[in-house]
């Protein structure tokens, strides 16, 4: 029988339904791989084993009475520790947080998870204070990459792809402001939904505004269409959360690609050097769309790179994150944190306005762009995973992880849903991902879409990295 730590939520459930396995040996299964990775990929600040085999066992009961509490009954999750999990620290990879607080509260895609029935498995690693596009601080240590520890699992939410490729649990919630949950899950070879703006509810808000967004992070997007469908539930505590989706996700799934009009733009119009590895792997992804049926032209959005706003909205919301803190507990900052910070407090409020009125163009751009197209595909990344610890590539000539990240955070700007998907390996083994990008409020064609490459892989005999 196939290792349940190997297995998708989906198939979980459905064994859970047959009495194959339990929920309470899919919990141990899936704590013993996340102890044996520990040491050498360090995807976790914290494990909650006594809680998880508690909440695994009070679901397997509920199984054998053939009454399961909702849609995740009994599936180990995991959480990044950006997002509160009552009864355990949140302390954000950062040594100016107070481990002794009250830790009472869920945010609401965890309350969400709670209510479904969800195991909770731990809490991940992040960046201090999800800054920065790989996975290392100060309080966490570095987190690695599972296809090969020297490199970077990539980030924020780092320790959360790690866990999903390695078994540790199907599920991950993860966090993404300027490519957080696609990052990490393109260089670790599974899949990603940065959500429609809105679309989960999070709390408290982020200190990055309306950049910031909660996604899945999984095995595949039939698992992310159902944990889209639990934790999409509306939270009071969340202003600017959206209205319930009206149709579950996992409805929509089977529609495939027959007919969609697709934009293929594997450089956004020459901007950005892409690696040829990377380019192959996603040009063969794009050839698998056209052969299922739609319809793809290669052309560019109308997109000028707009790292520079994005730069005074990120570095003024780093700023503000970290805007009480003292000067001893600023000096235990990421070096990294405490420059972006700096810079983050020298902009006015006339320099964040001009920021927002280059973002309010770009996402007007993009939506006259999905006037035409249904979905945009470009690489997730123009590169590979590079050396754990570093912020940048050695050599690469860049100064901060935007640089490498060019595909990437515009799609925060605009709030539209954009997902990430394994489409192969670089010479040396590492996993390659091609971006999947729709308008605002249609995750539902970017979830389909990435189902049907899935499908399609696994008809073809191709098994997809971390599928």
């Amino acid at each position: 029988m196939t290792e349940l730590t190997e297995l998708t939520a989906v198939r979980l459930l459905d064994g859970y339904r047959k009495g194959e396995f339990s929920p309470v040996e899919a919990a141990r299964a899936a704590l013993e791989r996340a102890e044996a990775i520990q040491p050498e990929v360090n995807a976790f600040v914290r494990l909650t084993a006594e809680d998880a085999l508690r909440r695994a066992r009070e679901s397997e009961g509920r199984w054998r009475r053939g009454a399961p509490d909702g849609l995740l009954d009994g599936v180990p999750v995991t959480v990044k520790d950006i997002l509160l999990l009552r009864g355990a620290p949140t302390l954000r990879g950062s040594r100016t947080v107070d481990p002794e607080g009250r830790w009472d509260e869920d945010a609401p895609s965890v309350a969400r998870l709670r209510e479904h029935g969800a195991v909770f498995l731990g809490k991940t690693t992040t960046p201090e204070f999800g800054w920065k596009g790989v996975t290392d601080s100060p309080a966490g240590g570095v987190t690695r990459n599972p296809h090969d520890p020297a490199r970077t699992a990539g980030g924020s939410s780092g320790g959360a792809a790690a866990a999903v490729a390695l078994g540790a649990g199907p599920l991950a919630l993860g966090t993404d402001g300027g490519g957080s949950v696609r990052i990490p899950a393109a260089f670790c070879g599974i899949f990603a939904l940065k959500p429609t703006y809105g679309r989960v509810p999070l709390y408290p808000a982020s200190a990055f505004g309306t950049l910031a967004h909660v996604g899945p992070m999984t095995r595949d997007a039939a698992d992310a269409a159902l944990l889209m469908d639990v934790i999409g539930g509306p939270d009071s505590r969340d202003w600017s959360g959206l209205p319930p989706a009206t149709t579950a996700f996992t409805d929509g799934l089977a529609g495939g690609v027959r007919g969609l009009r697709v934009a293929y733009s594997p450089t956004l119009g020459g901007q950005v050097a892409v690696r040829p590895a990377v380019a192959a792997a996603v040009r063969r992804g794009v050839k698998l769309l056209a052969e299922l049926g739609a319809y793809v032209e290669e052309t560019d959005p109308d997109l000028t790179d707009p790292v520079d706003a994005f730069h005074t909205l990120w570095f003024s919301g780093a700023a503000r994150v970290t805007q009480r803190l003292g000067p001893e507990q600023r000096a235990l900052l990421d070096p990294g944190l405490r420059e972006i910070c700096a810079q983050g407090a020298r902009c006015s409020a006339l320099d964040y306005l001009a920021a927002v009125d280059v973002r309010m163009d770009l996402g007007r751009r993009m939506g006259r762009f999905h006037d035409t197209y249904d979905l945009l595909v470009t690489p997730t990344l123009p590169i590979t995973a590079f050396e754990a610890g570093a912020e940048v590539p050695k050599g690469s000539g860049h100064r901060r992880w935007t640089g490498w990240t060019p595909f990437t955070y515009p799609f925060n700007m605009t709030q539209q849903p954009a997902a990430t998907v394994p489409v192969g390996t670089d010479g040396d083994g590492l996993p390659i991902g091609m971006q999947l990008v729709a308008a605002r409020h249609r995750d539902d064609l970017v979830m389909r879409a990435a189902h049907a490459l899935y499908e399609a892989g696994a008809a073809a005999g191709v098994r997809l990295a971390g599928s």
